[in-house]
């Protein structure tokens, strides 16, 4: 044991790395990606640290090659998810009354063969998984999964230091206690960094966990339970259980057992993931904690202040609009423009979006790869379809799909004459981006439909040199954006440095990247202790006092 009052490394963002020509780390990732794309692997389900193979299997492939199978998939299914729960109860007391400092070293180490040998592991999984480009999977996979793990110890740190004061003669202590069950992390195909965060930052805080990949993000999920188990993680801390939606999540939302949800994935699945915790709230031992990022319909509004801006507008829009193939829940799907200031921005758009080369992330001269997969890539391609078709839109830049090779889909802005069109509303999670030009005179009433016209409110951004236009803009957008950005796009969150979610149908704001999503996972115990307890039951104002008259 260690009797002191420790303190954690104090954390520090980890440097995004530049993969350019003759640096080691683009060495190291390319020699990965040769390795990775030269073999298949076995995919497990993990259930109390054994690998299961269950024989119902799928395919893990690369999304700009879908004919390029990586992985054998094996899929969990009802008792699977039963013996996780119990793999995961049996370890719980274990893990809960390890001392903070001991859990803390696990995640601390994870996070420091994160940022040497894992590195391009990560990094090289999550480009041939999910398509990302080599910077793309450095911002997310290397060093926005490290900056979670370094930032949420130093966060249940804090949280633990959370005491109450003491009146005279007592001792008031809070206790942290685990959530009295198991974590159900159910994580999306887009962000390795996510992934890891959902199943680890309940576990730094003494909870055990079921953890649900995406199968098509198996690839990194593999490598990230490699890592925790190489770092010391004991075996029924985390459980991965890969599969189809409904049947791993059925029986674990029907356990008696669930502690809480940490979600990140589509609307509509946590809509349908809450009503079923509401159906069968008569059955758990406690109220379930529920936790979710969802969708977004993110924005960019420019005022005619911007004028002068009009480069940084444009790289705002196609950067925060086509990287990663616009598969972020940050990517900005929507833009309103002055009609001052389109004449001039609509050539620098599409000078920019015909520049933007597309194709196997493994050639790094490619800004963008493939869509996820074929139900994505037939989503988009619906869209596009609706644009060519309507009288009220026009296709400014792109408009192209190709599926022969890989799920392409060509980076695409549409021209929209009404500010509620549906591909102003509805989310699209690909590389089309929706435009409308509003009258300049209207900025405040462009706002007010931003606010109104979609039912999301997770990121969006105001262009403006006018500082009142950027107050006015604050103003009506309040409620519309989780993380509000000014004069920048609304994607590229950091850790620590803008906590990250957003309202509405959005999900539950609980600002992953903070210590308001930690003390989501501590079920806090008041404890006092008196030194000197009371031997009388009589009060002092009970006292005969001679000199008052009888009543």
């Amino acid at each position: 044991m260690i009797n002191a009052h420790t303190r954690v490394p104090p954390p520090k963002n980890e440097p995004v790395l530049s993969y350019a020509p003759g640096t080691t780390e683009r060495r190291e990732v390319q020699a990965e990606l040769k390795r990775m794309a030269g073999e298949q692997i076995d995919i497990p389900v993990i259930i109390g640290g054994k690998h299961i193979r269950t024989g119902k299997t799928d395919t893990v492939r690369m999304p700009h090659n879908h004919q390029h199978v990586l992985a054998t998939l094996h899929e969990a299914d009802a008792s699977h998810a039963e013996q996780a729960i119990q793999a995961a109860l049996a370890v719980k007391d274990d893990w809960a009354r390890m001392p903070f400092q001991s859990r803390a070293a696990i995640f601390l180490r994870a996070a420091e063969l994160l940022a040497s040998r894992y590195r391009p592991i990560l990094n090289a999984a999550t480009m041939l998984g999910q398509g990302k480009t080599a910077h793309q999977a450095e911002i997310d996979a290397a060093c926005e999964a490290i900056d979670f793990i370094r930032f949420n110890v130093h966060f249940a740190e804090q949280i633990l230091g959370w005491q109450p004061e003491a009146a005279y003669q007592t001792w008031n202590m809070t206790d942290y206690r685990p959530l009295d069950g198991f974590v159900f992390a159910v994580a999306p195909f887009n962000f390795t960094a996510i992934a890891l965060n959902l199943a680890t930052a309940p576990a730094i805080m003494g909870n055990v966990v079921l953890f649900k990949p995406s199968s098509t993000a198996a690839l990194s999920a593999w490598y990230i339970m490699e890592l925790l188990r190489e770092a010391g993680l004991p075996d029924g801390v985390i459980n991965m259980l890969p599969g189809d939606g409904p049947t791993v999540g059925n029986p674990v939302l029907a356990s008696p057992h669930l502690g809480g949800i940490h979600f990140t994935g589509s609307t509509p699945t946590f809509n349908a993931m809450w009503r079923t915790v509401g159906e069968n709230i008569s059955r758990y031992k406690q109220y379930p904690r529920i936790v979710g990022e969802t969708g977004g319909k993110d924005f960019i509004v420019a005022h005619p202040s911007a004028a002068d801006d009009l480069e940084a507008l444009a790289v705002a829009i196609v950067r925060g609009g086509f990287e990663y193939q616009g598969q972020k829940c940050s990517a900005a799907s929507r833009v309103f423009i002055p009609e001052s200031l389109w004449p001039k921005l609509k050539p620098r758009l599409q000078a920019l979006i015909s520049e933007i080369r597309m194709g196997d992330v493994s050639d790094f001269r490619n800004f963008m790869g493939a869509v996820i997969d074929e139900k994505s890539f037939k989503k988009v391609s619906s869209y596009i379809d609706l644009a060519k078709s309507d009288s009220g839109a026009s296709i400014v830049a792109g408009g192209d799909v190709d599926r022969k090779q890989g799920w392409f889909v060509k980076p695409t802005l549409v021209q929209l004459d009404s500010p509620t069109h549906r591909i102003l509303r509805e989310e699209i999670f690909a590389p089309l981006v929706g435009l409308h030009v509003y009258p300049d005179a209207k900025y405040e009433e462009t706002l007010r439909e931003v606010d109104q016209a979609a039912s999301y409110a997770l990121t969006g951004a105001v262009f403006a040199r006018d500082r009142k236009a950027i107050d006015t803009a604050l103003r009506e957008l309040r409620h519309a954006a989780g993380n509000f950005y000014i004069n920048d796009k609304p994607t590229g969150a950091v850790v620590g440095q803008q906590p990250f979610g957003g309202g509405r149908a959005s999900g539950t704001n609980d600002k992953a990247g903070s210590a308001l999503n930690l003390v989501r996972w501590t079920s806090p115990r008041t404890i006092k202790e008196t030194f000197v307890p009371p031997v009388k039951v009589p009060y002092p104002f009970m006292d005969n006092d001679p000199n008052e008259g009888a009543i």
